[in-house]
């Protein structure tokens, strides 16, 4: 099965979240798109949901956790063979600790980590960005990656 090119994209709405120079990833289930994979925590927005709103009941429902959304860091949108996906990655603080509430695992990972963990295709750009490495594939616009966006405080 191939996404069809005219298909609307599904958005998608993921959290940096940064403590101690780590960043939040969760594993995705079995039996999901893309299981086994770890992801920055997040997901679909429903019809007439704001960005914010649907990242805060994302990571209440998945983490049981509250989050301040901040400033989004890149949008990428990435064609898998069965859909088409808009992710928005926005900057996120939580209060209290992350707990995998659908059974998912969590992790916090350095910058060298997030680099060679197995991640989803389309968190390519996000992860070039967080590690300063240049991603592959049209979705890798520098226009789109704002120096003021840079995580890491230099």
């Amino acid at each position: 099965m191939s996404a069809d090119p005219a298909a609307q994209p599904i958005v998608v709405l993921a959290a940096v979240i940064e403590r101690d120079g780590r960043f939040l990833l969760a594993r995705r289930l079995p039996r999901t798109h893309l299981a086994g994979l770890w992801e920055f925590p997040g997901g679909k927005c429903e019809p007439g949901e704001t960005h914010e709103a649907c990242l805060a009941r994302e990571l209440r429902e998945e983490l049981g956790v509250d989050a301040t959304i901040g400033s989004e860091l890149v949008v990428t949108e990435h064609a898998y063979p069965e859909r088409i996906v808009r992710l928005h990655f926005r900057r996120t603080d939580i209060a209290g600790e992350p707990v995998g509430r659908l059974g998912q695992e969590l992790r916090w990972v350095s910058r060298r980590e997030l680099a060679s963990l197995p991640l989803p295709e389309a968190d390519a750009t996000v992860v070039a960005l967080l590690t300063h490495t240049r991603a592959e594939g049209p979705e890798a616009d520098p226009d789109s990656m704002r120096e003021s966006d840079d995580l890491s405080g230099n």
